[in-house]
């Protein structure tokens, strides 16, 4: 299921991120339920000057060393009718970098049309970085998968499958190894920056597991804080799925498989669980192979073309010619 951002306010951006960013509410609180519409920072220079085409007036607006000491050369009515034209534009908030002091038209016009400005120490450049990664979070795309994620020696796993397949118990298994467990049964995925998916689990489940026949179990206090990951990239995933005499498994693993979340292509594995089979460690071993070809080798790459090479010599050796015995050197009888 995927779900679509559309907007946060201005007052969850700033308790998301008021310890991050070092932020404080100067004026305007009535107005902090204004929403941010766009991902992504602007710093309002050509506005400041009344030039409003290309406006960016859905984000955060940012204004540093630059804009405060332009501001600082117009007349007060003059700042007045500018930052009007912005707040009338439906700008979400002014945030004020270097601990700038609001000039006394900002304050007044904040007052008059409910806008909320926000200030921090941090330098400019540094904030608009930082800020525009916290933001960029928030608006990532999301969606929820039917899955247990672990992180296996630094590689994210997901294990699907349907209801009663033994998720679960193989990620219990897989956690009294020492891996870490990311969520169980349902995972929260976003994807950042459009290049790479991020699992987490939601706040009230996290780091608690279902095991049928057992019910629920706090993984932290049996096993340690160490078996609890906030989040981890999603590297691939794994589909448990019941076996029957009929399937047919992969033998050799040159056949590249993926499966799709948000748009992003992710390797992808199918093992089949029957009596005998230890899924978790088939799992782990999985997880090193596609840590081992994130390094640039594929062990069954490798061996194929071992293979091929040997064949190659073989071949050559069969169809080398015999070289006849000339008569000067054949061997004198005695």
């Amino acid at each position: 299921m995927q779900k679509a951002i559309h907007g946060i306010t201005v007052a969850h951006f700033y308790e998301t991120y008021r310890q991050k960013l070092k932020l404080e509410v100067i004026t305007g609180e009535s107005g902090l339920h204004r929403l941010i519409r766009e991902g992504t920072i602007n710093r309002p220079s050509l506005a400041l000057t009344g030039f409003f085409k290309y406006f960016a007036n859905k984000r955060i607006q940012v204004l540093g060393a630059a804009e405060m000491t332009y501001l600082k050369t117009l007349s007060q009515r003059t700042q007045i009718d500018i930052l009007q034209a912005m707040v009338k534009r439906h700008i979400p908030c002014l945030i004020l970098t270097r601990n700038f002091n609001a000039t006394h038209p900002m304050l007044a016009v904040a007052a008059e049309m409910n806008l909320p400005i926000l200030r921090t120490p941090m330098i400019t450049m540094n904030f608009v970085n930082l800020a525009t990664l916290c933001i960029d979070n928030e608006f990532a795309p999301s969606a929820t998968e039917h899955a247990t994620t672990l992180d296996i020696k630094g590689v994210g796993v997901m294990l699907r499958g349907t209801s009663g397949v033994g998720k679960s118990e193989c990620a219990l298994a897989l956690i009294e190894r020492g891996h870490s467990l990311v969520s169980d049964d349902l995972t929260v995925i976003k994807l950042l920056d459009e290049r790479e998916l991020m699992a987490t689990s939601r706040p009230l489940n996290r780091g608690w597991m279902e095991c049928r026949g057992i019910g629920i179990i706090n993984v932290a206090e049996m096993f340690g804080i160490k078996s609890i990951r906030l989040e981890k990239r999603i590297d691939m995933v794994v589909s448990l799925q019941e076996w029957t005499p009929e399937v047919v498994e992969e033998r050799t693993g040159l056949e590249e498989q993926f499966y799709e979340v948000l748009g992003l292509k992710v390797p992808h594995i199918e093992l089949f669980v029957r009596p005998g089979r230890d899924i978790a460690r088939l799992v782990e071993v999985a997880a090193l192979t596609q840590a081992l070809k994130k390094m640039g080798h594929d062990p069954a790459k490798d061996f194929n073309d071992r293979l091929i090479s040997f064949m190659s010599q073989q071949a050559n050796a069969k169809a080398a010619p015999i070289k006849p015995i000339d008569r000067e050197e054949r061997p004198m009888a005695p």
